[in-house]
């Protein structure tokens, strides 16, 4: 059987089909519904997955991802956490992964917020392809570190491309947040170059701290992350496709989560 996927949209958000169809090409039972319906009907246990997609949810109007966060604490706080209890994944693609953050389901699941992402350095909407590079950096705190085995990354190679657009991506948290995320490994992706090092802009679209493009929660069952997958599931979706030979990364994300189901 086909795992069944819950994409959520609402006023603004505009990659929600991008993403319908990238599950379902990955082989997902894929259903798109507004939020409003949701709250209606309050049917989270019957997917396997959900996934909140990008684009812009009520405008930004409060800041990217804040009154759609609020819609899921103040309507699904108990779900989402019974959803991930009983071994549901979540995905937070860009404004997704803003609302992630926002309602503290990224990076402890307690719905208290610890970090966020705020408007890019640059002063301006940053649209391009990054490098990027599966967890790990050199750090002062490394040889502290644990690495969690993400559903999400399985088979990604070390560094690989994926296209950013947005104007608040860049990751902040105080200090002893960050130490905390970087030694627990819940560092998902980084900003690097083309020789797998970190670097600051244009590399670091936004000025993420730490280079940080995506994290996990404890488990790795839930992903946050800035770049977007669902815009790279062709290899012609690659600037460098008539260059030299390339592979849809992006594609492998939703290849992850339904092989785990499957």
């Amino acid at each position: 059987m086909k795992p069944k996927v819950l994409v959520i949209r609402t006023a603004g958000t505009n990659c929600d089909k991008e993403t319908e169809f990238a599950f379902s090409s990955a082989g997902a039972n894929t259903t798109l519904r507004h939020i409003n319906y949701i709250k209606q009907k309050d049917e989270l246990s019957d997917y396997q997955i959900i996934c909140i997609p990008g684009g812009f949810s009520y405008g930004d109007d409060l800041g990217a991802g804040k009154i759609l966060a609020l819609e899921f604490i103040c309507w699904f706080k108990n779900s989402l956490k019974k959803f991930v209890a009983q071994g549901g994944l979540i995905l937070g693609i860009c404004n997704g992964f803003q609302v992630l953050v926002k309602t503290g389901i990224l990076p402890d699941l307690d719905f208290k917020q610890k970090v966020t992402l705020t408007n890019n350095d640059s002063g301006r909407f940053e649209d391009r392809w990054v490098y990027l590079k599966i967890r790990n950096q050199k750090s002062e705190i490394r040889n502290q570190k644990r690495e969690i085995e993400s559903v999400w990354l399985e088979g990604l190679p070390e560094v690989f491309n994926l296209p950013v657009a947005h104007g608040e991506g860049k990751f902040y948290a105080e200090r002893s947040i960050l130490d905390k995320i970087e030694v627990s490994g819940q560092v998902a992706l980084r900003y690097v170059d083309q020789n797998s090092q970190p670097k600051g802009y244009p590399f670091n679209p936004n000025g993420s701290l730490n280079n940080i493009a995506g994290i996990t929660d404890a488990s790795g069952r839930i992903l946050g992350l800035m770049p977007h997958p669902e815009r790279c599931i062709f290899r012609h979706h690659s600037p460098f496709w008539k260059e030299r030979e390339v592979y849809p990364w992006g594609l492998k994300f939703f290849a992850n989560a339904i092989s785990y189901f499957k």
